[in-house]
Order: C-alpha cells, then sequence, then structure tokens
C-alpha cells in the first residue's frame, strides 16, 4: 500500500504492484525515476533496476512465500526443480547468481529463513519443538536443533527460555 501511494502521489501509473514488483508500461523520465528512489528509500525500500537484481528479489520472494505460506501443505521440496519450474530458468544460472549478489547459497538462504520461521513459532509459544521440526519439514527434532544452534549460536529451547524470562504474565503488569 505504501508503494502504490508513492506510485500515485508521484502521478506514476502502473498495471499492478505486488511484493516486491511493480508493472509498469513505459520507461519513467529520468528525474521522476530519482524521485521514485528516493521516496521508496524513505521508507525502507530500494528501487532495483538491474535485471540480475530483480530475479534474485523474485527468488527470494519466491522462497520466502513457499516458506511461510505453506499453512497445511508440506514444504518438503526439491527447491532447484521447484524455482526452475516456477521461473523457467537453469538452476545452475539462478543459483549462481544468488550467491554472486546475495553473498550467500539459495540453500544456505533457505536455511536462514527456516530458522527464522522457528524462531517466530517458538516465541509464539503454541507448538512443541516436535510439532515445529514437522511443521517446517525437519527430519526430526535433532536436525532443527543442530541448524539452529549453528545460525543462532543457542539452542532452541534456550532461545524459548530467554525469551520467557523477557515476557511477563499480564497479571503482573503494573499500569
Amino acid at each position: 500500500m505504501v508503494v502504490k501511494q508513492i506510485l500515485d502521489e508521484l502521478n506514476i501509473s502502473y498495471t499492478s504492484v505486488a511484493l516486491g514488483e511493480i508493472n509498469r508500461q513505459n520507461e519513467l523520465p529520468k528525474a521522476v525515476h530519482e524521485q521514485l528512489r528516493e521516496k521508496l528509500g524513505a521508507v525502507g525500500f530500494e528501487l532495483l533496476d538491474d535485471r540480475r537484481h530483480k530475479l534474485v528479489e523474485k527468488v527470494k520472494n519466491i522462497l520466502i512465500e513457499r516458506l511461510y505460506g505453506t499453512e497445511g501443505m508440506s514444504i518438503k521440496i526439491n527447491f532447484s526443480t521447484f524455482l526452475q519450474q516456477e521461473l523457467n530458468i537453469d538452476y545452475n544460472y539462478l543459483s549462481n547468481l544468488f550467491s554472486q549478489t546475495e553473498g550467500v547459497t539459495i540453500e544456505q538462504f533457505v536455511i536462514m529463513q527456516r530458522i527464522e520461521r522457528a524462531k517466530e513459532l517458538l516465541v509464539y509459544d503454541e507448538l512443541t519443538l516436535s510439532e515445529i521440526a514437522y511443521k517446517l519439514d525437519y527430519s526430526s527434532v535433532q536436525h532443527l536443533s543442530t541448524q539452529f544452534k549453528k545460525i543462532t549460536g543457542l539452542t532452541p529451547s534456550h532461545f524459548k527460555s530467554i525469551k520467557e524470562k523477557k515476557r511477563k504474565p499480564i497479571d503482573n503488569l503494573q499500569g
């Protein structure tokens, strides 16, 4: 909505605005292009002009959507095949481009995203560690714990206990 608001404010026509992408019919004049870059930057967005950067952002959006939007759907898929089918581009090219641009492999990016999702689920405190491992398609709680510790430096249990120490029961809050 913020992006649409900026586009409307600058009188820039567009055909669609989706997560990470604006579709337009024609090129923008250089001055308007710079205004858009500045306004987007002011709200924490970056204007990506380079087709390679756009493709990497598209890969990230597809992966994040698949990892976070899988309620009730298994994420146990071969990401290389999935990306190749989604984008109709050779996976080796995508993988090399992604690594060059992001400084991590697609596999490392997926692992980091899964750990972020595990952290969210631990904070919500609605699922057991076994349920979280299952939901995120880890082969075992041990596999999740090993990756979690490698990325965060903490075990999932320790991470959860730290969050619990910071939380106060609602009946103990002072007004």
